[in-house]
């Protein structure tokens, strides 16, 4: 400033050439919205994928303690508990294999919605081994054979 309270003409001519031009501010803007948009959308992509390989990492941990159950309830000698043991052991590893698939197709998809289906469809299959795993699961404990949940054999 100068001794009259002015701006000085080297402040006056700094500003003149460093003026704000409001279109450049306008196109930061929307680049800035854009790569927020492309980040977004990657890390969801990423997510999808994720979630269905976690399902099916659970299905198949479900799928082989099922067959565990069912191999331990054959061991007793009780025909129909082992039966039913098996099939529930069986439809657990279908629920397996449909989950691997799933994950398989998200990780393959060409657009969000279909990589998010094939997420949601994989999340389905592990919930259907895991309950295929408990119907085992009971089954062995119906013949007091041993479980996934406890060292000693289930107690009727």
């Amino acid at each position: 400033m100068t001794g009259d309270g002015s701006l000085s003409s080297c402040y006056r001519r700094a500003v003149a050439r460093c003026q704000l031009n409001d279109e450049e501010d306008e196109i930061m803007t929307t680049n800035k919205a854009l790569l927020a948009l492309a980040m977004g959308l990657a890390l969801a992509a990423c997510t999808n994928k994720q979630q269905a390989a976690d399902s099916a990492a659970d299905a198949s941990t479900a799928a082989t303690e099922a067959q565990q159950a069912a191999d331990n309830t054959a061991a007793t000698g009780d025909t129909a508990a082992a039966d039913a043991a098996q099939a529930s052991a069986d439809a657990a590893a279908a629920a397996s294999n449909a989950a691997s698939t799933s994950a398989d197709a998200a990780n393959t998809a060409g657009t969000m919605a279909k990589a998010d289906d094939a997420a949601d469809a994989a999340g389905d299959a592990a919930d259907a081994a895991k309950q295929a795993q408990n119907a085992a699961e009971q089954a062995a404990a119906s013949a007091d054979a041993k479980t996934n949940n406890d060292a000693t054999p289930a107690k009727k």
